[in-house]
């Protein structure tokens, strides 16, 4: 499916600020994969689809999930928000016909990351912190600087911020996001 239909189709599934939030991490994306060396096409086609599933109500990302047989763990069983990225990854597939397993990685693990991410899903799962609509949080600048200069310091830097956050104000958290904390931190050092 080309760009014009993918965001023909993709503006009638998300609203207006999830929609230009995609753009900009379509973008910031291209402009990571220019500068780490990846495949720019695929970096934009992952960041433009990233948040694809988003739009659906809450208590339907949990029925959609089991429908189509995906992994649900218990942290998003108890958070179905969660599910947007692995649904993301699914309609992707299916709806917007990406076969690209890289690219539909990248859109399945942009929220929590993972272990040994390739390239193109550490640059989605910066690009989507990053993108220039966010708005300007901790250390927003320092770790805007690291996504184009060391991106495993990036990466381990927007996952310490991820768990500080979360400690400070949810009662669980999702183990995927401190599995992937303490992979890099053992493995790139912090």
């Amino acid at each position: 499916m080309n760009r014009e239909k993918i965001i023909s189709r993709l503006k009638t599934k998300i609203n207006d600020k999830r929609f230009e939030h995609s753009l900009g991490v379509e973008y910031t994306a291209a402009c990571m994969a220019m500068v780490h060396g990846a495949d720019v096409e695929k970096a934009r086609l992952a960041g433009l689809l990233h948040d694809c599933a988003k739009g659906l109500p809450t208590k339907e990302k949990l029925e959609k999930a089991r429908r189509h047989g995906l992994a649900i763990s218990k942290y998003e069983e108890k958070n179905p928000d969660m599910l947007h990225a692995k649904l993301g990854a699914h309609y992707a597939r299916y709806k917007y016909d990406v076969t690209d397993q890289e690219v539909l990685d990248a859109i399945c693990y942009h929220t929590t990351g993972r272990p040994n991410m390739s390239l193109l899903e550490k640059i989605i799962f910066v690009a989507d912190y990053i993108e220039p609509n966010r708005k300007m949080i901790r250390d927003m600048e320092q770790i805007r600087v690291e996504a184009f200069t060391d991106l495993d310091k990036c990466v381990v830097h927007i996952l310490k911020n991820t768990l500080v956050y979360l400690s400070d104000t949810v009662d669980d958290m999702d183990y995927m996001t401190q599995m992937t904390y303490n992979y890099y931190v053992t493995n790139q050092g912090e």
